[in-house]
């Protein structure tokens, strides 16, 4: 029952650093309450973008006229078989960490642990009736989806992201609150399965702090496939018909046979015993150091809980950061260019700093912009939509932010968030060599606005 290290969750943040600790010679062992893989394999990430594929594969097939491809009679599909593919791909992935931790030497105990206090160096963990003593903790609870206090909504029986992903029927109408990722995800699959969506925010523009221009832009192409934004626009009351709302001093109803929320998530830090150590909290998550270090020098945190950067990519870094100092290899955690993406068809990400940011905090800044249809490959592939590639420059001609519209945005964001990591100005960047055609070379292009 004595260990190096206990890692509590078994999420991104956790599975991936009881991996590295194991295999770097530290006792691991790692707790979880549900099911490994967190959130994101199970009910959030993984999931949702397998749904997405399918729905962005029926897209396609709608639009194979537009490239000389004949499909005769309207194309139909399968929810139920959508949804088994989804879980089938879950379990797949989910095992494989399984399997990854347990070869690699990680003690992998299923229940939820909690501090417990500290004693001649070792701190406490219980979990079910057993008690263990370890040398230094990782905290990776992750976080739950927020549930505002609405008028009505705890009598109607409204969908999380959870319950949406499991649904084998599909509701004719669907009213989403919240215009975040999350909320943009589901409009976005559900618009695609033919089902009439409203998407309901209380700010000006969806997708929160990403790029105000692309976001508009996304929000116009959806607006054209049919889904209703209602901006500026406040919840009232949620009922089993629908959502009514309040809007320029105007309270209207927006029917609707069922309600997603997604407002937003936050950090999951009651039940881990924290205050037995008196850890120190910042905001709404735990206070850490560059090194992913809370104000108890053998408990460490990654993740969600810390409440900065909710994505399972910043997780798993953070989580690398923590295990380096406790193996003693010098490391840090970098926060400057953190992708974020939107899995739309087409797909919106961003890394960096936004326009919004920089003209808020009163810093000098100039962009340089092309639409994606001056990439060759993008042209070949996209006859719907033109997209955008927006680069983001300081005084000094540093890249300090990029936001893009169109496929495969996801994929191609990585390369200006090295950029902006490794401090590339604009003649560095415009000296990568990019493979032609692909949709990367508009990058380059853009350099050149």
């Amino acid at each position: 029952m004595e260990f190096d290290i206990a890692i509590i969750g078994g999420g991104p943040a956790g599975y991936n650093a009881a991996e590295k600790a194991a295999v770097n010679g530290l006792k691991t062992i790692l707790f979880e309450k549900n099911a490994i893989g967190g959130v994101c394999l199970n009910e959030g990430c993984i999931p949702t973008k397998t749904l997405l594929y399918s729905a962005k594969t029926l897209d396609n097939i709608k639009s194979a006229a537009k490239y000389g491809i004949s499909v005769e009679g309207n194309p139909t599909f399968d929810l139920s078989k959508i949804i088994n593919r989804k879980d089938k791909v879950v379990k797949k992935l989910t095992s494989g960490v399984k399997m990854k931790l347990t070869g690699g030497g990680v003690t992998i105990v299923e229940g939820e642990a909690s501090i417990t206090g500290e004693k001649d160096g070792n701190i406490s963990i219980a979990c079910g009736k057993d008690t263990y003593q370890v040398t230094y903790v990782l905290v990776c609870t992750g976080s739950e989806t927020v549930i505002p206090p609405i008028k009505g909504l705890s009598e109607t029986q409204y969908w999380t992201s959870k319950e949406a992903l499991e649904s084998k029927e599909l509701p004719k109408s669907l009213a989403i609150i919240g215009g975040g990722v999350i909320g943009i995800e589901f409009a976005s699959f559900f618009n695609s399965m033919g089902v009439k969506v409203s998407v309901i925010e209380m700010m000006p523009e969806i997708l929160g702090a990403m790029d105000k221009e692309t976001s508009a832009m996304l929000r116009a192409d959806y607006t054209k496939k049919g889904v209703d934004f209602h901006l500026k626009t406040k919840v009232v009351e949620v009922t089993p018909k629908g959502v009514i709302v309040e809007k320029d001093n105007k309270t209207i109803t927006i029917e609707a046979e069922k309600t997603l929320v997604s407002v937003g998530r936050k950090p999951i830090i009651s039940s881990v015993g924290l205050d037995k150590l008196n850890i120190e909290l910042l905001r709404n998550g735990v206070k850490v150091n560059e090194f992913m270090q809370t104000s108890h020098p053998q408990v460490y945190a990654a993740g969600d809980i810390t409440g900065f950067s909710l994505l399972a990519h910043t997780a798993i870094r953070e989580g690398e950061v923590a295990i380096n100092h406790i193996l003693g290899v010098d490391d840090s955690m970098s926060y400057k260019a953190i992708p974020g993406v939107v899995y739309t068809n087409p797909e919106i990400a961003g890394v960096g700093k936004t326009e919004e940011e920089l003209t808020e905090n009163g810093i000098a800044y100039d962009v340089l912009k092309l639409p994606m249809a001056y990439s060759g490959r993008f042209v070949a592939e996209n006859e719907i939509g033109n997209g955008l590639c927006k680069l983001i420059i300081d005084k000094d001609e540093r890249i300090i932010g990029c936001h893009m519209l169109g496929n495969p945005a996801s994929e191609l964001i990585v390369i200006a968030g090295i950029a902006i990591e490794k401090g590339y100005t604009v003649d560095d960047f415009s000296k990568q060599v990019f493979p032609h055609p692909t949709v990367s070379e508009i990058f380059h292009e853009s350099l050149f606005a």
